[in-house]
């Protein structure tokens, strides 16, 4: 490494977040960047550890961190952004919006503040789109084979540009109206501006890429027609069929899905207008989150933005440790106790509390009855079990809840009855090391393979099935041959 002994003389910095006052006022994105010669100083701190974790074991797209962290250091912007490319189609999305796994299991974490990753990665890429460093790379030679991906989301994006690259004709079918799955609709624009997501589409489309939109595959064109057409399809519609909460009450106007809410949002500052009978704000009521996770946090900045009179997060886990316990040590992500960004931002946090019945009047929520539990928890740190505490219910008063409970798998539709996908215990699709499905030609990405999971778990996904297709098709066969 550039500075051995870097990590001793620096300590650890990262751009610096608005005021809470100051950023709950808008949508808009509110950390901002370190200079580019303190970034460098922050560079400096990785370590020259001999076996780099962040690497090998704690980044999913299997970033070469030190690599890229030493030529940043060196003043090698243009070499870091290539280093960083050759892993990761998008260093602009997971440098916003991934938990950062790689802090985590730097070797530094173990007893000193981790290197700024998360932070050195979206400054390196940020850099390149503002030196023009970032351009199209359409492929030198066409093969002339024809590849349909269907999901328009971190996965479908990555298997794109990485198919259109090797010289194949693509399309992207996408069922909403526009482009981008999750990062258009379901994270918060205060964590990435649509813009980001939009210079990065102008990217593919030079390149090659085409798009369709509000195309439902398996109703407004068919499996066969797919078959008939494309020499490869990759399914990448993500994991979509979100957890209930089947409980007295649930019918309740005021009781909703995450997603619909945060989806809205979004919309909303795209300029679209939501009808009157459709509308679901937080504006002046009680919120109540049920469920923690990214999707969580998300529905509380959101209501608070949107001016909520409270906002409570309610858990039925214990309380989880502030250091990591025996049977979660280093690297493996902590399981210890984290305030988001949004939970900075205002919000009360129950621990312990069973969901037992939503409470209303003429048809309209305006409680939630819960229950307290009493944990065991092992000496060992490991999941214990809970009993309901005798005589311990009470009602909050709520306006409306939001279910945060997780996401179950895809969706079963037509598409997937039609080719008979083979799917596993949890209901996401089988697929073998290529990311290719029972059927010969069909290849699947992303969540709806792997279960709901991260953007930078997406993008590796889709990089994979891209080279699953590749050499598919480079071995001579197609899924138009096998009809």
């Amino acid at each position: 490494m550039g500075k051995p002994s870097g990590f001793l003389e620096t300590n650890r910095q990262a751009g610096v977040k608005l005021p809470v006052n100051k950023r709950i006022r808008n949508f808009n994105e509110f950390q901002s960047d370190l200079s580019l010669e303190e970034l460098q100083v922050q560079a400096s701190r990785c370590m020259d550890c001999g076996v780099p974790s962040c690497h090998a074991y704690g980044c999913p797209v299997k970033n070469r961190i030190p690599d890229w962290n030493d030529l940043i250091y060196k003043g090698h912007w243009k070499r870091a952004l290539a280093l960083l490319h050759s892993t990761n189609n998008f260093p602009e999305f997971t440098g916003r919006v991934c938990p950062a796994p790689c802090e985590e299991s730097c070797t530094l974490s173990i007893n000193r503040r981790a290197v700024t990753i998360k932070q050195i990665e979206k400054q390196i890429v940020e850099r390149g789109w503002e030196e023009g460093w970032i351009q199209p790379q359409p492929a030198e030679v066409k093969t002339g084979k024809r590849v349909a991906i269907i999901g328009s989301g971190p996965a479908g994006l990555a298997a794109a540009q990485q198919v259109v690259r090797k010289g194949h004709d693509v399309t992207v079918f996408e069922k909403d109206d526009r482009i981008g799955g999750m990062l258009r609709y379901g994270i918060p624009d205060y964590k990435i501006d649509r813009s980001i997501l939009d210079r990065r589409l102008n990217q593919l489309k030079e390149e090659g890429v085409s798009f369709e939109t509000q195309v439902k595959v398996g109703i407004d064109i068919s499996a066969m027609y797919l078959s008939r057409t494309f020499d490869a399809v990759i399914i990448c519609v993500g994991a979509q069929i979100p957890r209930n909460l089947v409980i007295p009450g649930r019918a309740l106007n005021g009781v909703h899905f995450a997603m619909p809410f945060l989806i809205q949002q979004n919309r909303r500052i795209a300029g679209d207008i939501i009808p009157d009978n459709e509308v679901i704000t937080a504006e002046g009521k009680n919120v109540i989150v049920i469920g923690g996770g990214d999707t969580g946090s998300d529905c509380i900045g959101t209501s608070i933005r949107q001016g909520a009179t409270s906002v409570t997060h309610i858990y039925y886990q214990d309380v989880p440790p502030k250091e990591r316990p025996p049977c979660n040590p280093w690297p493996e992500w902590p399981k210890t106790f984290k305030t988001s960004s949004s939970q900075e931002e205002g919000c009360e946090r129950f621990w312990k509390y069973q969901t037992k019945e939503f409470i209303g009047n003429n048809g309209v929520l305006t409680g939630l009855k819960v229950a307290e539990l009493d944990w065991t928890r092992p000496a060992d740190g490991s999941r214990g079990t809970y009993t309901e505490k005798p005589n311990s219910e009470k009602i909050i008063p709520a306006d409306l809840v939001f279910l945060s409970i997780g996401f179950q798998h895809c969706e079963h539709g037509p598409l997937l009855m039609d080719l008979k996908l083979e799917l596993d215990k949890r209901g996401s699709i089988q697929n073998d090391e290529n990311k290719m499905t029972c059927l010969p030609g069909i290849f699947v990405a992303g969540d709806a393979e792997l279960g709901a999971s991260l953007v930078v778990h997406a993008i590796f996904s889709g990089r994979q099935a891209a080279e699953g297709v590749h050499q598919y098709l480079t071995s001579g066969r197609t899924l138009k041959s096998s009809v």
